[in-house]
């Protein structure tokens, strides 16, 4: 499916729903919907297999949001697909929402090295080869921090959750243990 009509009709309802959920003005949704319409037929060519259409299409949607709130010098509100992505239509969405108003406190629990990292990789958005020469360090020393710092983070989730993921680590439930966690 790479006519960008096809392409649109089948995605772009998703894409819309996205953005109204991401950007509090309707009428600046519609434009980087334009604008993501715009990215879509530059660059659809790029793409090379058929089965990665929906994937990169989110990516895309998701990187033209973080760029209008750079823009405007304001962080977009921390949603629980900025981490997992899932499916738009599906019961993990639901999930991630529940969990999303914990990331940041979760985060903000790491030590404080592995709280900076994963909020400028996984929350800002940050190249990691980009931000591991600003910090000095070699690119696979960074991916394994962040690597590191991504289980310690998910270790605090499951210190408070019974998690049930799918095969990819999606996310598709969870449980609060009986002891209760206090930090989201």
């Amino acid at each position: 499916m790479t006519n960008i009509e096809q392409v649109w009709q089948a995605y772009g309802d998703n894409l819309k729903a996205l953005l109204h959920a991401k950007i509090a003005n309707p009428a600046d949704a519609d434009d980087l919907l334009q604008e993501i319409l715009l990215k879509t037929h530059q660059q659809i060519g790029t793409l090379q297999t058929r089965d990665k259409l929906k994937p990169w299409l989110m990516r895309l949607a998701n990187n033209t949001v973080i760029d209008f709130y750079r823009k405007r010098g304001r962080q977009p509100p921390v949603e629980a697909d900025d981490l997992w992505y899932g499916n738009l239509e599906s019961e993990p969405e639901r999930v991630q929402a529940s969990l999303s108003g914990c990331i940041l406190p979760f985060i903000d629990a790491l030590p404080p090295e592995t709280a900076q990292l994963l909020r400028a990789i996984d929350i800002e958005g940050r190249a990691q080869k980009s931000y591991a020469e600003e910090l000095g360090i070699s690119y696979s020393a960074l991916k394994s921090r962040v690597q590191r710092g991504r289980v310690q983070l998910r270790d605090l989730f499951e210190d408070c959750c019974h998690l049930e993921v799918d095969g990819k680590g999606n996310v598709m439930d969870y449980n609060p243990k009986a002891v209760g966690c206090r930090r989201c």
